[in-house]
């Protein structure tokens, strides 16, 4: 019997997840996660389970319809396509554009065009118009020739950031004095009484602007190499996410697989977009970090007692997390493994076990 490979699973996945609209849920606010778990999957080396994964993925929970184009964007034409910016109901103008631009351009170009003009938005979906984009930038940047599943997946991708794009106040520059290790610890936390709900969350996302420290912290992160920062981030945020068990377990994965995504597509696209793709993930850590952590809740003896504790191995923790199914553990612990082979941390393997237990198996 022939071994299924990447590319294959990968393809089929996407067939078999063709029809699914851009979210889910009776609020209808949740990601499609399909074609990054089965990306995911194929990647831990596991393309023989990725079948059986998406028919169980496709079943857990209702997805919407896709939405239909309604009315054509002008990619030439900035008054055109501006104001569909963060607009779902364009979602389906999106997912048009992209699929014409990428049929008429190499992919890599459409990227370097689109990129800059989406990373404002970066907060899309919690994050998850960037993360998309970049499972689907892996697929294709390890095919010899792009399948057009895989550029629809791209145009899919692009088209979700686009149209639940989301900009937060102020101007993010790396021009401080920290590193993120210590802009984290200069950032005041929001203090409150009340419990950090989902619903909390977003509230405080439209109040950043009031918070004190918030705009501070936007300048606060010196300048350094990009595939530095994005080490520091994710070995921080890895930290954060182990220390704060009292919040919803999901969100703050999102810190850590957030940046995780853009260095796959960094080596894609132009140096010059690079500084400013960092730029953009502070500028959404540090609202992650005033919208879903209460306080500092003892972070640093949370941290100690984790990591001092004994750890799985990575393989038997990617064997664990493609058991208990759930997507979010899956894409958080392929990431944490995928840092901490760059730069090893215990903070990477302590966080992937502990979202095992935090986050309920599918």
């Amino acid at each position: 019997m022939t071994k299924l490979g990447y590319e294959d699973a990968v393809n089929e996945a996407l067939e078999r997840l063709d029809d699914l609209g851009y979210e889910r849920g009776a609020q209808g606010d949740l990601a499609n996660h399909g074609p990054m778990g089965a990306e995911t999957l194929a990647v831990l080396g596991h393309a023989d389970k990725v079948a059986a994964w998406v028919e169980g993925y496709r079943t857990a929970m209702p997805h919407h319809e896709p939405p239909a184009a309604r009315f054509a964007l002008d990619a030439s034409d900035e008054s055109s396509w501006r104001p569909a910016l963060g607009a779902f109901e364009r979602a389906g103008d999106w997912e048009q554009l992209f699929s014409r631009e990428l049929a008429e351009a190499p992919w890599r170009a459409v990227l370097a065009r689109w990129w800059p003009e989406l990373l404002p938005g970066l907060l899309a979906g919690l994050t998850h118009g960037a993360i998309r984009t970049a499972h689907a930038v892996r697929s294709i940047a390890a095919a010899q020739e792009p399948s057009p599943r895989q550029l629809t997946e791209l145009a899919r991708a692009l088209a979700y950031w686009a149209a639940r794009y989301t900009r937060l106040p102020g101007e993010p520059r790396l021009k401080g004095a920290h590193d993120i290790a210590g802009a984290v610890a200069a950032l005041p936390r929001f203090r409150g009484a009340e419990a950090v709900t989902p619903a909390v969350a977003r509230k405080r996302f439209t109040q950043l602007d009031a918070i004190p420290g918030y705009f501070e912290a936007l300048d606060s992160v010196a300048p350094n190499h990009a595939q530095w920062l994005l080490s520091e981030m994710t070995a921080e945020f890895a930290g954060v996410y182990l220390a704060h068990d009292e919040i919803y377990a999901v969100p703050m994965v999102h810190a850590v697989t957030a940046p995780a995504a853009v260095r796959l597509v960094l080596p894609h696209l132009p140096v010059e977009l690079h500084e400013p793709s960092v730029a953009a993930l502070w500028q959404v850590h540090t609202a992650f970090l005033l919208a879903f952590t209460r306080d500092r809740r003892g972070e640093r003896e949370a941290i100690a007692a984790a990591t001092d504790s004994d750890l799985p191995s990575f393989d038997e923790l990617s064997a664990r997390a493609v058991e208990h199914g759930d997507e979010h553990v899956i894409k958080f612990t392929e990431a944490c493994l995928r840092e901490h082979m760059l730069r090893p941390d215990r903070r990477f393997p302590a966080a992937a076990f502990a979202a095992l237990s935090r986050i309920d198996p599918r």
